[in-house]
């Protein structure tokens, strides 16, 4: 052993190299075993080619990105949760859509409670808001009539003075008895500092409980966690009533960020207001995730319960997403509505990095004569994800999808899709890699014309804010731009 350590210091690079070189074959060739398991080929693929042509240091990016599930102890208590949720939708009434609503609708509705549990409630209300300091004001004064309790959950929260009324709303109804509940993101709200600190103060200031969502651990729950496994849900549940949910965070407009401030940068959203049976679906999905982080079971009694106004006309259904359900939920539900519809597909989201499921999708629907619209933003504020979906530019455009480009500064934040004169989707779930496999999202699917007219509405005025890109346009864009944008396409695929 002596004379071992003593050849190894007399010719430590050499041996240096040896171990380099051994270690080189070894993780490429576990690579090309552990990578393409359960993984789709294209993302395999780009894992094997960051591996290979750097394996010391795409193997340990790949142990740690490379996952998109939770740990075992956290899958189980998933499960444990999806089976809970299951059995307390049943206390939710079923709705019978008529009989003249098409037969692939009927099947969207099968599609969505097997996937996620809850089931198609009617004599549902609601309305739009997309106003941004607006729909915080309203939501505020929805608060305020609180008796019994408030939920709440945001990606992102922050305390500044756009949202300082409707901290104001939690705390008086706090003080008052109310018991309020809040949840936040780990990352989404702490990546903004100081609104997220105040916020935190304020809270604990008038005893409400609160916690933040997905934290932030290599180690947890005895596992290795991915870290950017994140709860990108937005929601406000005032004593089982009223409820709100979309595309907001709860936070100015401009994001509290000196770079956004100082290039004029705002967000755009549409949200939603529910009255009626749906709102107890939004309550149950509060809870999971107050169980989720908490390990507090709510009473079940203060979550489903009748709906005191059943005025509505609207048939709506929950469908919940993120790596604790088997199937990717809200991708499934879009492709089976873009195969589905035969006259309109209009699509508003914010990052479009569809997989090759959903690209195809588009395009047949496109071909075979349907109406198909995308509204994007002009501008990014994420370089990958905005180069990334303008990859997707050209195939769209020659297939004759119609692609509109929210005018900057603003950008365009709204996730929504209409199909024909059926059924809208609202929500928080953007047509992205990271919605369908990392992040757990909320998407409300609603039926109705009515509710229709008041969303082709919202679609009217983005179009009014928007310009129409044109394929020759999009041809004589500069060279070095299609290729940052390929590049993007490819790290992107890297999920």
């Amino acid at each position: 052993m002596t004379e071992l350590w003593q050849w190894v210091s007399d010719h430590g690079g050499l041996a240096w190299t040896y171990v380099y070189a051994a270690l080189d074959v070894v993780l490429r060739l576990t690579a090309l075993v552990v990578v393409p398991r359960n993984r789709r080929p294209g993302s395999a693929l780009a894992w094997l080619l960051a591996i290979m042509l750097l394996p010391i240091v795409g193997f340990p990016l790949f142990l740690l990105l490379g996952r998109n599930q939770l740990p075992r102890r956290r899958m189980q208590k998933q499960s444990k949760v999806n089976r809970l949720m299951r059995i307390r939708a049943h206390s939710i009434p079923d709705s019978e859509l008529d009989e003249d609503v098409p037969s692939w609708l009927q099947g969207a509705v099968r599609l969505n409670r097997e996937l996620g549990a809850f089931p198609l409630t009617g004599n549902n209300s609601a309305d739009l808001e997309i106003d941004y300091e607006e729909s915080i004001a309203r939501m505020a004064a929805d608060i305020r009539t609180a008796r019994e309790n408030v939920h709440v959950l945001f990606y992102i929260m922050g305390l500044d003075d756009v949202t300082e009324d409707f901290f104001a709303a939690l705390c008086e109804r706090a003080d008052a008895g109310v018991k309020v509940r809040v949840l936040y993101d780990h990352f989404g709200a702490g990546s903004h500092f100081g609104p997220y600190r105040r916020m935190r103060r304020l809270l604990d200031a008038h005893g409400i409980e609160h916690a933040p969502m997905m934290p932030i651990r290599l180690i947890r729950d005895g596992a290795f966690q991915r870290p950017d496994l994140r709860n990108h849900r937005k929601m406000v549940i005032v004593d089982g009533e009223i409820g709100w949910m979309g595309s907001q965070n709860l936070i100015a407009s401009h994001y509290d960020k000196p770079a956004n401030i100082r290039r004029g940068l705002h967000w755009q959203e549409t949200m939603a207001r529910f009255r009626g049976p749906i709102v107890s679906e939004l309550n149950l999905l509060f809870a999971t995730d107050w169980y989720y982080e908490t390990d507090e079971m709510l009473d079940q009694k203060t979550l489903v319960r009748p709906a005191p106004d059943t005025t509505g006309t609207y048939e709506c259904q929950l469908v919940p997403s993120g790596p604790g359900f088997v199937a990717e939920n809200n991708l499934a539900l879009f492709n089976q509505l873009f195969y589905s519809a035969t006259q309109r597909i209009v699509a508003v989201s914010p990052y479009f990095v569809p997989d090759e499921s959903m690209l195809a999708a588009m395009i047949t629907a496109a071909r075979r004569g349907v109406e198909v619209e995308l509204f994007v933003s002009e501008i990014g504020d994420q370089f990958l994800v905005f180069h990334a979906q303008r990859s997707y530019y050209s195939m769209l455009l020659k297939a004759g999808v119609k692609i509109w480009l929210h005018r900057a500064p603003t950008i365009l934040h709204a996730k929504h899709v209409s199909i024909d004169d059926s059924v809208t989707v609202i929500g928080s779930s953007n047509m992205d890699m990271r919605s369908f496999l990392l992040q757990m999202e909320c998407s409300l699917m609603v039926g109705g014309t009515d509710f229709i007219e008041k969303i082709r509405e919202v679609e009217d005025v983005y179009r009014s804010r928007s310009r129409e890109l044109t394929l020759e346009e999009w041809k004589n864009r500069p060279r070095g731009t299609q290729m940052i944008d390929n590049l993007c396409r490819l790290a992107s695929s890297v999920v």
